[in-house]
């Protein structure tokens, strides 16, 4: 048995980090557009990356250099360092040198970036940007704002996790994402920082067990970022480990910081979870799920509060799932609107629904009436904001 409690302090909560946010100058505004993650401890360090064949300069490098300890993270915003060839991986080479000499105690450092593609990295305002950092600092906040592009507020989350014999370890995380989002690995950026004594094996087998749930069961757009990243750092602090509770929490936080990417997307108004049930398989459910979350016509009728049922019933048998109009029932919360082939579609029933999707968050549930096979996938609406946003991302 174990107790998960909500803590303060996002990626400093865990014993041994700190972390904190500077204007580097990235940011035409001059908000704070350069963090760091630090442990003053050597930490195992795993990831998962984007699906993207186009995979940005910070990701080539980690990779490039196997690396797996580390106690120092560097993230930007407003500049992408994708598309920038083999001077972009020279330039995160160039970065983390200067960040080395400056910073004594940093190890193996590693560098991740978000923003506009295909713009070379400003190196100098980054280097300047370095010196301002204090490695002593825990200002998760600050943190979690200067990696924000697009978002409309920083997202971090931690738990205390208690075992029953009282030994405790904590997890925490920031993440950062609100457009081009669709669920491919990641998504966005997220670092997760933990005490627990996890074993270095279980790090990606874990991560990649919690990602199918999260952070690649939402969708904003459609899109799939060049950087997209979920990085998980363990310094083994409390010296505890408990396989069961640290899978529970780690889902848990991630589950939370993929919501609240879903929530922040560009222009958004509603939180959608559409939940499949009944498909021929697990994989069947999630196909569905998932375009429900990416169609246009379902996205723009949530934004309009219109229980289009039959966006609804056209994007599943679109998706080339097993499926019969015979055997489906679709319900907007409590409300079922459609059940094997009986429209249920009435005015009484066309008011209680669009009541629900009057609500910030609410659920779409499918039921396919084959088998058992379930999934639920998040998404947003969207609208006239996003337009606005992305019309005008570079300026």
């Amino acid at each position: 048995m174990f107790t998960l409690l909500s803590v303060d302090k996002g990626v400093c909560a865990p014993a041994g980090f700190f972390a904190d946010g500077v204007c580097s100058g990235l940011k035409p505004d001059g908000k704070k557009d350069l963090a760091f993650i630090y442990s003053d401890s050597l930490c195992d360090i795993r990831a998962i990356f984007t699906t993207n064949r186009f995979q940005a300069a910070p990701i080539l490098h980690f990779k490039k250099n196997a690396i797996e300890t580390t106690n120092f993270i560097l993230i930007n915003a407003k500049n992408a360092n994708a598309l920038t060839g083999e001077a972009g991986v020279e330039d995160v080479e160039l970065v983390l040198k200067h960040a080395k000499a400056y910073l004594k105690n940093i190890e193996n450092p590693v560098m991740s970036s978000t923003g506009v593609i295909g713009v070379p990295l400003p190196k100098e305002k980054i280097l300047k940007g370095i010196e301002l950092f204090d490695l002593s600092k825990r200002s998760p906040k600050a943190a979690a704002e200067a990696i924000m592009t697009t978002d409309s507020y920083s997202k971090q989350v931690a738990f205390e996790v208690k075992l029953e014999n009282g030994d405790s370890f904590r997890i925490g995380a920031m993440a950062k994402g609100a457009g081009m989002i669709a669920p491919s690995m990641a998504t966005m950026l997220c670092f997760i920082t933990t005490d627990a004594a996890l074993p270095a094996d279980e790090m990606i087998p874990l991560l990649k067990e919690c990602a199918e749930t999260t952070f690649n069961a939402i969708s904003v757009d459609g899109d799939t970022s060049t950087n997209d990243s979920v990085m998980l750092l363990s310094n083994g602090k409390s010296g505890i480990y408990h396989r069961e509770a640290f899978v529970f929490a780690l889902e848990k936080v991630m589950h939370e910081l993929a919501l609240k990417i879903v929530a922040d997307g560009e222009g958004a108004t509603k939180c959608v979870a559409f939940k499949i049930t009944g498909a021929a398989n697990r994989n069947e459910a999630s196909r569905a799920a998932k375009a429900l979350t990416n169609s246009l016509l379902v996205k723009t009728a949530l934004h309009g509060e219109d229980p289009n049922w039959g966006r609804i019933a056209s994007t599943i048998g679109a998706s080339g799932v097993e499926c019969d109009p015979k055997k489906l029932t679709i319900s907007f919360g409590n409300v079922t609107v459609y059940r094997k082939g009986e429209i249920l579609f009435d005015t009484e029933q066309e008011l209680k629904a669009a009541q629900i999707m009057k609500k910030r968050s609410f659920a779409i549930h499918c039921d396919l009436g084959i088998a058992d096979g379930c999934f639920t996938a998040y998404g947003c609406d969207l609208g006239y904001e996003y337009v606005r946003i992305n019309a005008d991302y570079r300026t």
